[in-house]
């Protein structure tokens, strides 16, 4: 595997926490994931001591696990030195789903090795992508009396295997309409420690399909997107006219029962790994090819449980990919996204794309019981859409309540009044929030001035929380990402590595040259024996 960053090695994720963690199933469950293009939980990526926080990328030696290239994470306390690293699924963060599990200066032994290939090839699918598009071929050729889908394996089954699946659960008479739409087939995972799998509701998904196609877009990378991706996949089906084509990226290979080899590809998002290699590659980088001007972009709503860094890294790739698509056609600029995420991960996404901005829509989904439309207050949906395309060209739908700002040119909600002071459409959640001429910017409605921390805060907020610091010294001034202590750390930690690789040569070297000794001493005696019986 080539590195996100450099292409010479594979790429690891420096994260605080204990390890993520992996069950012998036929689809395999995975990190905040979920199967129909939703939301996932807004749990975070590990779980563990409160104050944890990520690190940074850093190029590291080939290590990879049943999802691909593995992530490094660290476990650390406030005030304390980084514990041992280790190497853990990209994508499971229950060790139930994948047992993958390595210290990051453990030596593997060849046992271990062949040991790890085997679990490996014990919990992949079943059927391959290719084997799954066959078998469909011939469950459409099946009267709907002979159809049938075992709802405990998530599989469809043809008549040959009805004896196998006696003694499980399953649907009869599966219609056309259903095939078409897998994502209400399938069960949504979700289990909050593995997937937290939640689904567009059919107002965003028909919002985001309306507003791609006003903006002259033909083709939609879905990367984790799978309802919108069945139903551009259903109009181009029934109407001729419909021109938007899809291809889903997408961790559940579930969906390759319902899709052909050039609409689905089984994807990691967290280390940009195609699970089909070379051949899955390839179909990625000629759908972004721009076929007679066929304008293309990417739709991605990734899990809020992610590691925000790592989901960067990936799009950047697929945005090279879209690049090198097409040469010199589009250098300096970005491949147009919509990036649904979390309101309150604004800063780490400008972070990486600056050249992103927050929309005020709020996305909402069918089987999430607090991200609904319609909602008041806090309770509104915190799901927004990040994009790099001008603002005053995302149009929201202004019977729900969304107006245009003259003064910002964008559409926002009908809460989001126009501070005069900031000169800017200040709210971020729905309601209006209000202007704090001591902070000198705009604070949430339930927030108030808190004279002894000299910063807004919530009503009964504790005044000593607000001393705390930096994470791993809990000295004031810095945070963790440029803690000197980290950086001393760090330091002494490799300069500490170093010389035990020294010690272990060292101490080899000398094994090797008493061996010989030894040897020599030994075929010396031979000689001498043998010199005096003769």
């Amino acid at each position: 595997m080539s590195c996100l960053l450099c292409d010479n090695q594979t790429p690891v994720w420096v994260c605080s926490g204990p390890p993520p963690s992996p069950s012998r199933s036929l689809f395999p469950r995975r990190w905040g994931r979920r199967t129909a293009g939703g939301a996932a939980s807004p749990r975070r990526a590990v779980a563990g001591t409160a104050g944890k926080e990520a690190v940074t990328w850093r190029p590291a030696g080939r290590v990879t696990g049943r999802e691909g290239p593995a992530l490094l994470f660290v476990k650390t306390s406030q005030g304390k030195e980084e514990g041992r690293r280790f190497y853990a699924c990209s994508a499971c963060r229950d060790r139930k789903d994948c047992n993958f599990f390595q210290w990051e200066d453990e030596k593997v032994s060849e046992t271990r090795l062949a040991a790890r290939e085997e679990y490996n090839r014990n919990h992949q699918p079943f059927f391959t992508h290719r084997q799954n598009v066959e078998r469909y071929k011939n469950f459409v050729l099946l009267p709907l009396s002979k159809r049938r889908f075992c709802q405990e394996c998530q599989q469809l089954l043809l008549p040959d295997e009805w004896e196998k699946h006696s003694d499980h659960q399953f649907l009869c008479d599966i219609s056309t309409a259903q095939l078409k739409s897998p994502s209400r087939l399938l069960y949504p995972l979700e289990n909050k420690k593995t997937n937290a799998q939640y689904l567009f509701a059919d107002r965003s998904c028909q919002f985001l399909l309306d507003l791609i196609i006003d903006l002259g877009f033909r083709r939609v990378l879905s990367v984790g997107t799978p309802r919108l991706h069945e139903i551009i996949q259903s109009k181009a089906s029934q109407e001729e006219d419909f021109r938007v084509r899809s291809l889903l990226l997408d961790i559940d290979f579930r969906y390759s029962q319902f899709y052909a080899e050039d609409e689905f590809c089984h994807y990691n998002m967290f280390n940009h790994y195609f699970f089909g290699g070379e051949a899955a590659r390839e179909t990625c980088r000629k759908f972004l090819y721009q076929h007679n001007g066929e304008r293309v972009i990417m739709v991605t709503d990734p899990p809020f449980g992610g590691l925000v860094e790592a989901l960067a890294s990936s799009f950047k790739k697929l945005m090279a990919m879209w690049k090198e698509a097409e040469e010199g056609g589009h250098n300096s600029q970005e491949m147009p996204t919509f990036w649904i995420f979390p309101y309150f991960f604004e800063s780490r996404i400008l972070e990486f794309f600056p050249s992103f901005s927050m929309m005020d829509y709020q996305v909402d989904y069918d089987n999430h019981a607090l991200y609904k439309h319609g909602k008041t207050g806090r309770r509104q949906s915190p799901v927004r859409i990040f994009t790099n395309l001008t603002p005053s060209m995302i149009v929201l739908p202004v019977e729900e309540g969304y107006r245009f700002c003259t003064i910002c040119q964008r559409y926002v909600s009908s809460g989001n009044q126009h501070c005069e002071i900031c000169n800017s459409c200040t709210s971020k959640d729905g309601r209006q929030w209000k202007h704090c001429v001591l902070c000198k910017k705009c604070i949430k409605p339930s927030w108030f001035h808190c004279s002894n921390c000299n910063c807004c805060a919530l009503r009964n907020h504790t005044c000593e929380k607000t001393d705390a610091g930096c994470f791993v010294c809990g000295k004031a001034g810095h945070k963790r990402s440029t803690c000197p202590s980290l950086s001393h750390a760090r330091t002494a930690c490799q300069a500490d590595k170093k010389q035990k690789q020294k010690t272990l040569k060292r101490i080899k070297a000398g094994v090797h040259q008493r061996s010989a000794m030894k040897h020599a001493v030994f075929f010396r005696k031979k000689v001498k024996n043998k010199k005096k019986k003769m």
